[in-house]
């Protein structure tokens, strides 16, 4: 297990690499498809680009999907600050790119939405890449 962690941090700081080095011009590619119903359940982070909301969590990064019944998703981002305390936000995403399922907006505070965008996808789901298009956050 420990090896398999190793081994996904690595990857996750080839992938950061290669972000930073990719024309900021080019449009991102999103996976040809995201069964969201496979999608849903807990993700555990190994890397990250950041975004502002996450600048004071310290490790325990976890992000939980759940589908809805009016086909939007739930979502609960967890993790644990420098001071041992757990910080929770909890927002929904609606799916933009219905051909694929893999590009979606997120909003923790309504009527605010951030984009959010499937890049890479283990083909049993054991894995992601998940970033905004404009590179701000992986």
């Amino acid at each position: 297990m420990i090896g398999n962690a190793i081994l996904l941090s690595v990857i996750g700081a080839i992938i950061l690499a290669g972000m930073a080095a990719v024309d900021r011009k080019s449009e991102l590619e999103v996976v040809d498809a995201v069964d969201l119903s496979r999608y849903a359940g807990r993700w555990y982070e190994i890397a990250r680009l950041p975004n502002r909301f996450e600048k004071k969590c310290a490790d325990s990064v976890t992000a939980t999907y759940t589908l809805r019944s009016d086909g939007k998703v739930d979502v609960v981002n967890r993790c644990r600050k420098e001071n041992g305390e757990y910080s929770t936000a909890r927002g929904k995403a609606k799916v933009v790119d219905k051909k694929t399922n893999a590009k979606l907006k997120v909003t923790f505070f309504w009527p605010f939405y951030g984009d959010y965008w499937i890049l890479d996808l283990g083909p049993n789901y054991e894995y992601e890449v998940v970033a905004a298009p404009n590179r701000d956050y992986i």
